[in-house]
């Protein structure tokens, strides 16, 4: 990546937004040992605004704004649809899965499944957990951020993954989620201010000195139509690499079957597969809702995330179709030279558009989405370790501070091993962004399928989960070995967003087929706590009081908002 020229205020801003994290994950950590419900769930205290700062900053880390903004570069608005498809998945958190998993009273998703079907898919899904959380997240976040620290200060990879790791894990070893998620919120509103910073001078660049924004925004719209001139030019040369079709529209959210990463054929799998794995079943994102004071605080803090969501691809697409604006050249360059160039497109914006005194305030933004993602992750690993692997079958009598030792030690285990395989993710080449979400579309299917279905109908069973998870993981192994021998396998079944719907929509098959062969679970399987009883089911509890302050207002403005951008981006407008 380009180097980033820094002076005194922008090291300044810089080590202020560090001294300010370190203090409030301090003030956020004290006295959260003393207890296993304390240190892992943050005694169940969280207010909404932490529940939702907290579940965006541990979603939010370099693949968004090194991967997603490269991404965007390469494919346009499309992009976008990994943040707005989300509306389905939260609206189904805040009226189905909150209610339902605050009332089964769990510490953690792994805990949960062992009620509804057995112990060995808990221990299953265990370690799943905790394979996905260092490979998909941690090890590619390190890098990410490695690859930042290495074009700021010119230090090498190694050290610089190793002294990201270090300082951002620290919170979650010492607080547990309280630190984590108090850290959050302040973390996500310097991420929000600063890459808003860089999406206004991109518009700005784009509108010259005597335009305002909405010219720049014009500007970026029109070049990224690609109709003429080098835009033009761009996407007709990696024309082939971007869709079957014979013209490519950029600013589409909704494209061909056989499109590298969002393909829309597969839009609704992958929302009921990879979308409800993330935000439901992955123990660093809800153990955020399981801390929250109430079911109001749990539902408030969603739709705030959700709102989030609604303008984030202004912070983390935009950027990349302003750079598409400005230097077309990136897409002029042989195929494989596209994607590593465009994902040194947030560096370069603030390289070309910040003015030095500011860049600080950026990296900050940067370093913050790492960090964030790295506290979550660790805690909820560690969550995952102390009470589903070693509570649960080596030291069942463990008192609440062992356990508390015991998951300090582990995060520390699992970061030094993190740290050491971010070393090696640049290895494996292409998109960073693309790479995290293929590791996605791998590990989600199977859990999304046993768990609608777990708690959608009472006769599925313990054989059908099993059965469901050694499925889904031989069908993706074999895809992924079948694509890699077969070049002349059919084009549709490269892009991994079908992969994970074929494996979905294969897995539920499996798990309905063996549960109706094999015989029905135990009643203590199936009790209104695990399953869906529609009559019991606590739908208008936790709502609010006043209409201002009601989650019914707030979700049903955000499905509007979120609906207003489907239809304006669906391909008829532009």
């Amino acid at each position: 990546m380009p180097e980033i020229p820094l002076d005194f205020w922008d090291y300044v801003i810089f080590a202020s937004f560090f001294l300010m994290l370190g203090g409030v994950g301090y003030w956020a950590g004290r006295g959260e040992q003393a207890s296993s419900q304390d240190y892992f769930l943050a005694g169940r205290k969280l207010p909404w605004y932490v529940v939702g700062g907290s579940f965006i900053a541990s979603n939010i880390s370099s693949e968004h704004f090194i991967g997603m903004i490269g991404s965007a570069v390469v494919f346009g608005v499309c992009v976008s649809l990994m943040e707005w498809a989300n509306v389905v998945t939260f609206s189904l958190l805040i009226w189905l899965f909150i209610p339902f998993l605050l009332s089964s009273r769990v510490f953690t998703i792994p805990e949960f499944l062992e009620k509804r079907f057995s112990l060995a898919v808990r221990q299953c899904f265990a370690v799943v957990t905790v394979l996905s959380n260092v490979v998909a997240f941690l090890a590619t976040v390190l890098y990410g951020g490695g690859l930042a620290l290495q074009s700021m200060f010119g230090w090498s990879l190694w050290f610089s993954i190793i002294a990201l790791g270090i300082v951002a894990g620290v919170w979650a070893i010492y607080g547990g989620l309280s630190s984590v998620a108090w850290t959050d919120l302040l973390t996500v509103v310097v991420m929000i201010a600063g890459g808003v910073l860089v999406s206004v001078l991109g518009l700005q660049a784009l509108a010259g000195e005597d335009g305002n924004l909405l010219d720049g925004f014009r500007v970026m719209i029109e070049r990224n139509q690609a109709t003429s001139g080098p835009w033009a030019e761009a996407v007709a040369q990696q024309r082939e690499h971007l869709t079957d079709q014979e013209t490519y529209n950029r600013l589409s959210l909704f494209q061909s079957p056989t499109h590298a990463i969002t393909p829309a054929i597969s839009l609704i799998p992958l929302i009921l597969s990879v979308s409800i794995w993330y935000n439901v079943l992955n123990q660093f994102m809800i153990q955020r809702v399981l801390g929250a004071k109430d079911a109001y605080h749990a539902r408030m803090g969603i739709v705030l995330a959700g709102w989030v969501k609604v303008f984030f691809p202004l912070i983390s697409v935009l950027p990349g179709m302003v750079l598409f604006a400005l230097h077309p050249e990136i897409m002029l360059r042989p195929w494989d030279e596209v994607k590593p160039a465009a994902d040194q497109g947030y560096v370069s914006l603030i390289q070309s558009l910040v003015p030095i005194g500011l860049r600080g305030l950026l990296l900050a933004a940067l370093f913050g989405a790492i960090q964030s993602t790295i506290n979550s992750v660790l805690n909820s690993t560690s969550t995952i370790l102390t009470l589903d692997i070693y509570r649960r079958l080596l030291v069942p009598s463990a008192s609440d501070r062992h356990l508390v030792r015991v998951g300090v030690i582990t995060s520390t285990v699992v970061l030094i091993i993190a740290i050491v395989l971010g070393g090696f993710v640049g290895e494996l080449g292409g998109s960073l962004f693309e790479y995290a979400q293929s590791l996605y579309a791998f590990f989600a299917p199977p859990f999304a399928a046993l768990f609608l279905l777990g708690i959608g109908w009472r006769r599925i069973n313990s054989a059908g989960a099993l059965a469901t998870i050694v499925t889904g993981f031989a069908l993706g192994i074999g895809l992924k070995l079948y694509l890699s021998v077969s070049p002349e396998a059919p084009a549709w079944l490269f892009p991994f967003w079908n992969q994970a719907a074929l494996n979905w929509i294969v897995c539920i098959v499996v798990c309905i087929a063996v549960s109706l062969a094999t015989p029905p679970p135990r009643a203590e399987q199936v009790t209104e706590q695990l399953t869906f009883h529609w009559s019991k089911l606590a739908l208008s509890e936790g709502l609010g009081t006043h209409w201002y302050g009601s989650v019914v207002t707030w979700w049903g403005l955000f499905v509007v908002a979120m609906l207003i951008l489907f239809v304006t981006f669906s391909g008829i407008v532009f």
